[in-house]
């Protein structure tokens, strides 16, 4: 089962977030703004969402927003090198902070810790910069992690430990750093991938391919912390197993890039990119990486990927003298590429809905456990 959801014109979705309620959506629309819908009414695609507020603080476009659950916050980077946190007043406006992030460079993507005390950014600046708040001056501030990194981080997510932060990157590789910061947190236990966590420490470094492999456009900690997997621009996934010595297991899949990937279980990982579908991939015992299946079934009686009839696209020119129109219909759901994961419903652990947008202007929202009933021997 999936809901639909437009929010006017064909505008591609960069990027989007909802609310611990899920009766709220923060979204960008490729440009400078973020807009908070919220849910109003019933429609033939269920709930629809109207537009409750903009936060038009960014100069350029938004590259990442995340919605904290905890603490009701949000945060949004830009190519306009600032970031802000949102933070909602009792009248139910949004109220922004400035993050004293000290780049050069683009902010191309944000990311909550789940403790929700600090937040770590990517940046064209060829850095992260973990940013958390100080009371004293009433401000949030950053501190750079900076070697080796030697391009643009693409992508992060933050270990359940709270304290570290892999980073993908345009330089074909894949890092994980400590994010520890003494000043506002506790020192961490010791996990799997090390003990020492001073600031900035490099823990790993993975190659996404020993020839390069192209850029990763997503990385993701199991919901243990023990593995993580990521989407390199080569069409592959792969998952380390710091577990296994820190081991890769690597798959070269059959489709077109992935762009996101996702955690929705234990042994399971959801990842979607320019083939336009959510894919659904298996990690068993031994920590090899299998594709199981498409989120959705094919639709009948199309013949092929997509709806395409050169004769009528030759009548179409001869008829109205244009040599660019073509009525292609890609036989999926979304009609561009997915760009954005999120969990909707439950955790990493067990996600019940997930969300996916993308370059055709959808949201959309899958119910996992009602397509895991529909589609046969599917398990997610």
């Amino acid at each position: 089962m999936k809901t639909i959801y437009t929010f006017g014109g064909v505008a591609p979705l960069t990027c989007h977030a909802f609310s611990a309620d899920q009766r709220q959506i923060a979204l960008s629309k490729n440009n400078n703004q973020v807009e908070i819908h919220e849910q109003s009414g019933s429609g033939p695609n269920g709930d629809k969402f109207a537009l409750k507020d903009t936060l038009d603080q960014h100069d350029l476009r938004v590259n990442g927003i995340d919605w904290a659950p905890q603490t009701n916050r949000i945060v949004t980077c830009s190519a306009d090198r600032n970031a802000y946190v949102w933070t909602q007043q009792p009248n139910g406006t949004w109220k922004h902070t400035l993050v004293l992030l000290r780049i050069n460079r683009a902010a191309t993507c944000v990311k909550w810790s789940p403790k929700e005390n600090k937040f770590a950014i990517g940046s064209g600046a060829r850095l992260i910069s973990i940013c958390y708040f100080e009371a004293d001056n009433d401000w949030w501030l950053a501190k750079h992690v900076k070697k080796p990194i030697k391009s643009t981080i693409t992508a992060l997510d933050w270990h359940p430990n709270n304290c570290l932060v892999a980073a993908g990157s345009s330089d074909f590789k894949v890092r994980v750093f400590s994010g520890y910061v003494k000043d506002i947190e506790d020192k961490p236990s010791p996990t799997p991938w090390g003990s020492k966590m001073p600031f900035a420490h490099l823990m790993t470094e993975f190659s996404n391919s020993l020839h390069g492999g192209g850029w990763v456009h997503a990385v993701s900690f199991s919901a243990d912390g023990t593995k993580l997997a990521w989407a390199g621009h080569d069409s592959s996934l792969s998952v380390a197993d710091a577990t296994k010595g820190l081991t890769i297991f690597k798959l070269k899949t059959a489709h077109l890039p992935l762009l996101s990937c996702l955690w929705v279980s234990p042994s399971t990982i959801i990842a979607a990119g320019h083939d336009c579908t959510p894919l659904v991939f298996n990690v068993d015992g031994a920590g090899q990486v299998s594709f199981v299946s498409k989120l959705e079934e094919d639709k009948k009686g199309d013949g092929g990927p997509a709806k395409f009839s050169a004769k009528a696209l030759f009548q179409n020119k001869d008829r109205t003298g244009q040599s660019e129109v073509a009525d292609t219909v890609l036989n999926t759901t979304h009609q561009n590429q997915i760009s954005c994961i999120q969990i909707v419903k439950g955790n990493k652990d067990r996600a019940d809905v997930i969300s996916t947008s993308g370059g055709d202007g959808k949201l959309v929202l899958w119910d996992l456990r009602t397509i895991e009933k529909q589609m046969k021997g599917l398990k997610l």
